[in-house]
């Protein structure tokens, strides 16, 4: 079923074997659902608090692979790209914990979590979250901010992107707003030898507020975006590029220019299934190809139709206390 254009209401629809939970947003706070499930970061490993970014560049170093949950108390500033290590959870506690004027970057690594931390602006030139050669990672429940669309696209990169044969990943109940560039999968046209049939990804259940494209934008990966929101985007909402598979499904798209897209920026084209989306306002598609892809996993998706408040109320940071 494709998009509705100002519809008030529309039915329920799920791929799960099991009833919808009273609560979506409780019962995936604590394990992941899609393409990342499985994934369990630190857990049953030690714990560490953090007040300073020399303290969290030792508790996430790289070359670490022990089970670790480190804590992040208080908004750092300044800590650079701090690269992460295997087999970690990083929290944030209250409601603003997390870094400023800093990143975090998965390299050739395994089962990490993100979680309830208050992220950006970067680095000038860098990215908020990078993921490269890395599988079995969730993100969930963060806030990505940045200086809104001033300067040039090019003076920070993305906010979350996910490059290099990344592979199992979910991404779930964020909030990113005022940026260029949101979320890339697959970083090159010409890195299909690499990609193809890796850059797995969920999306769901996250907001997109005046984020100018990238929501996301997909290479060669399998992606399912499902019960998000998306607001203000003057470029391109979900773009799908080099043979991509996007699976949309029961997503609002409010004054989106080119919310669906299929034939923009790159050498060939992706595919998308348009499935119960919900267009608002200037909210345009460009559909040239329909996607084939079958969601693999078990889940619920709620109504087009409460999307926006679930989202409003559920997403971002200081709503789970991991």
């Amino acid at each position: 079923m494709k998009s509705q254009i100002l519809v008030a209401a529309l039915g329920f629809i799920s791929s799960a074997t099991a009833a919808p939970s009273a609560s979506i947003e409780a019962r995936v706070a604590g394990a992941p659902i899609g393409y990342g499930a499985g994934t369990t970061g630190g857990a049953g490993g030690t714990t560490t608090t953090v007040k300073d970014c020399a303290a969290l560049i030792a508790a996430t170093d790289k070359k670490l692979t022990t089970k670790r949950i480190v804590y992040i108390d208080g908004l750092l500033s300044g800590c650079g790209i701090v690269d992460v290590g295997s087999n970690v959870s990083i929290f944030g506690k209250g409601t603003g914990s997390g870094v400023t004027d800093s990143g975090f970057r998965v390299r050739k690594g395994t089962n990490v979590i993100f979680q309830n931390l208050a992220l950006g602006p970067a680095p000038p030139k860098g990215d908020i979250l990078a993921i490269d050669e890395s599988t079995q990672i969730w993100v969930d429940h963060n806030t990505f901010t940045s200086k809104g669309l001033v300067g040039g696209k090019d003076d920070y990169d993305g906010l979350l992107d996910i490059t290099h044969a990344a592979d199992m990943v979910t991404v779930s109940w964020n909030k990113f707003s005022g940026h260029w560039k949101g979320s890339l999968v697959g970083h090159s046209d010409n890195n299909a030898a690499e990609d193809t049939g890796k850059l797995h990804v969920t999306y769901h259940h996250n907001q997109f507020d005046k984020v100018n494209s990238r929501l996301p934008s997909v290479r060669f990966g399998t992606a399912h975006v499902f019960n998000s929101h998306i607001t203000g985007t003057d470029t391109s909402g979900i773009n799908s590029r080099m043979g991509a598979q996007v699976y949309v499904e029961a997503n609002v798209f409010d004054n989106t220019n080119l919310a669906m897209v299929t034939d923009l920026d790159s050498k060939l084209p992706g595919s998308i299934c348009d499935v119960n989306n919900l267009l608002t306002g200037t909210s345009t598609t460009r559909i040239t190809q329909k996607c084939t892809l079958k969601i693999p996993y078990s889940y619920t998706a709620e109504s087009a139709s409460t999307v926006a408040a679930s989202v409003a109320n559920g997403a971002g940071v200081g709503k789970v206390s991991p």
